[in-house]
């Protein structure tokens, strides 16, 4: 095997692949990236795969000789970082009788790196004659950046570790949705894209009676090297069955195991009527947070005070042997005054999620769920739950 291809690309590859390789490799050859020289395509594949998540990229480079090899992940990636050189060299001698000595060769630079037979690499897994639904790119990020960081990292709720996706089609296209949701059981972030005409959220109209049945539960951590994917691509096709799933774009794939178990029923969660709402600036609202925030750093408690006669709000923190915190800012506010605290951390992600100049608030009681959405454009639901005042 020999090919020659820029450093670049080669560095951006093997950074994006070895996301997937894992700390401890079982078997050992997991712990290398396999490396595939398609002389007839003149491209080189690179593949990692920790047994649950598998990462597979292509490019284009000139391939002099085909072959296979697989190079260990971490060495390989330490060596490429260092190297200044726009074009890199990699040989590996295919005759040689169990010997997958690969050199590297970049300007006056030569190293050989102890690779593995890459016929010992398992191929990711497959899910064909699966459901499969092309994606269009600009809604699954959108609804990505406003739901991801509610997933749980409890390993013991393993079913909220992952995001939820549903869909629903109408006769009418505009109509016809695709939702997100992510909870950890102290908040819950709930996105549903609606499918538009336009070029960068089209959908191919032939896929639209699958959206019904699909509910699945995917791995949060998948969908994050998702994100990196499809960054510059404008569709995405996803694949699944009962156990994997399956993203490919033009020149990448993912996959990973499909979490099981019953998503829990959270549209029973969002209150249907509100008592109270208060709608403000979401950049002020986040300015005034960060700034009290400072010194919430024992409690991490955030007291609201909603003023429907001034239309005000004023937050503020107080934690004692630190310090304490207050900041107003005008809202228009409906319904009766209310006092109601907040974890911040909860309260803040929630908000920065939100695409929007404007957030609107809706609340009941102090001890009930509390809503956050944006005024328009995406439709965003984020509900947290309140923490009780004390003192």
């Amino acid at each position: 095997m020999k090919i020659v291809c820029a450093s670049s690309d080669f560095k951006s590859q093997i950074a994006l692949v070895s996301r997937a390789v894992p700390s401890r490799p079982e078997p050992l050859v997991l712990g290398n990236i396999l490396l595939v020289a398609d002389q007839v395509n003149q491209k080189i594949t690179l593949t990692a795969f920790d047994g649950s998540l598998g990462i597979a990229t292509s490019f284009l480079g000139e391939v002099v000789e085909a072959g296979v090899v697989a190079l260990p992940a971490k060495l390989l990636s330490d060596i490429v970082s260092r190297i200044s050189e726009i074009e890199i060299t990699l040989y590996c001698d295919s005759e040689a009788e169990d010997n997958f000595v690969t050199t590297l060769t970049a300007g006056s630079s030569k190293l050989q790196i102890n690779g593995m037979d890459g016929s010992e690499f398992p191929d990711l897994p497959t899910v064909n004659g699966a459901n499969a639904i092309d994606l269009p790119v600009a809604i699954v990020q959108e609804s990505l950046k406003s739901c991801l960081f509610a997933a749980s990292t409890e390993l013991s709720k393993q079913v909220l570790t992952g995001i939820h996706l549903a869909g629903s089609n109408a006769e009418i296209l505009e109509e016809s949705w695709l939702e997100f949701a992510a909870t950890d059981s102290h908040r819950l972030a709930v996105v549903r894209a609606f499918l538009e005409n336009d070029e960068d959220k089209a959908i191919s109209p032939e896929i639209l009676p699958k959206l019904e049945k699909l509910g699945v539960t995917i791995p949060a951590r998948a969908l994050r090297e998702l994100e990196k994917i499809i960054e510059g691509q404008t569709s995405i096709r996803m694949r699944y069955d009962g156990s994997q799933i399956v993203f490919e774009t033009a020149n990448k794939i993912l996959t990973t195991l499909r979490l099981t178990g019953a998503y829990p029923p959270y549209e029973r969660l969002i209150p249907v009527n509100f008592e109270r709402t208060v709608v403000c600036d979401r950049k002020s609202l986040i300015g005034s947070l960060e700034l009290v925030s400072v010194l919430a750093q024992k409690n991490n408690i955030v007291k609201f005070q909603i003023d429907s006669g001034s239309e005000e709000v004023t937050i503020s923190v107080d934690t004692p042997d630190v310090g304490n915190a207050k900041q107003s800012l005008n809202a228009e506010v409906t319904g009766e005054d209310l006092e109601i605290a907040f974890n911040i951390k909860y309260f803040m992600e929630g908000l920065k999620a939100i695409p929007a100049q404007e957030v609107k608030i809706e609340l009941n009681e102090w001890n009930q769920p509390v809503i956050l959405s944006p005024l328009s454009g995406l439709k965003v639901t984020y509900l947290v739950m309140p923490v009780q005042i004390r003192g």
